[in-house]
């Protein structure tokens, strides 16, 4: 279903090492506004949309979504594989190094490991693109924040880019809802078959 290719949709080549930062920015990868969240929720969600054209929003918003976990896993490990013990530390990452080492795992900023009660699926695809749009705009904040907290432009380049994607997807979601809305209030006339024998 899906092609893989080898690269990240945008370039991650962080030079100067900053646990401080791995420590926030793992929110977007396992927490409750996170890349991860986001991906399965639509992917989730998208055998519930009425239309073809929510179906593949949703498919490929979701798809997408992947990617960027995948930038935003690059980032993390490039800003504590060359850290050292001391700056782990210094940064309060000592308890996730004592667990993980350098290795990516789905948490948030906060140390919670990543849940299934971070999406949400109603059934329902009204209340669901609704949602959706909730959750790029709390990521595109998140990512805002993000920002305001990074002083490295190997750093905030990527998260740029992150941010301006949500707001993207915000305004899919939003065609979407238009589409699924027009398709659920349209007059649907079917003709009636008179039985035989019937005038």
């Amino acid at each position: 279903m899906w092609i893989y290719e080898k690269k990240l949709q945008y370039p991650v080549k962080i030079k100067r090492p900053d646990p401080r930062m791995a420590k926030v920015i793992i929110t977007q990868y396992g927490g409750p506004d996170g890349e991860l969240a986001a991906s399965l929720r639509y992917l989730s969600q998208r055998f519930s949309m009425v239309t073809p054209q929510a179906k593949a929003t949703l498919n490929d918003i979701g798809t997408e979504e992947l990617a960027h976990l995948e930038m935003i896993g690059s980032m993390v490990y490039q800003l504590i594989k060359g850290a050292s013990i001391e700056q782990i530390k210094a940064a309060g990452l000592d308890p996730y190094y004592a667990d993980h080492d350098r290795g990516i795992y789905p948490i948030s900023a906060a140390g919670n490991p990543f849940t299934a009660a971070y999406i949400q699926s109603k059934g329902n695809p009204i209340v669901d693109l609704y949602e959706d749009m909730a959750a790029e705009e709390k990521a595109r904040a998140t990512y805002e924040w993000l920002i305001n907290l990074a002083d490295d432009p190997d750093v905030i380049e990527p998260l740029k880019f992150l941010r301006q994607r949500e707001v993207v997807h915000f305004q899919r979601f939003g065609e979407a809802l238009r589409i699924v809305r027009d398709y659920l209030d349209s007059q649907r006339v079917f003709p009636i078959k008179k039985p035989e024998g019937m005038k």
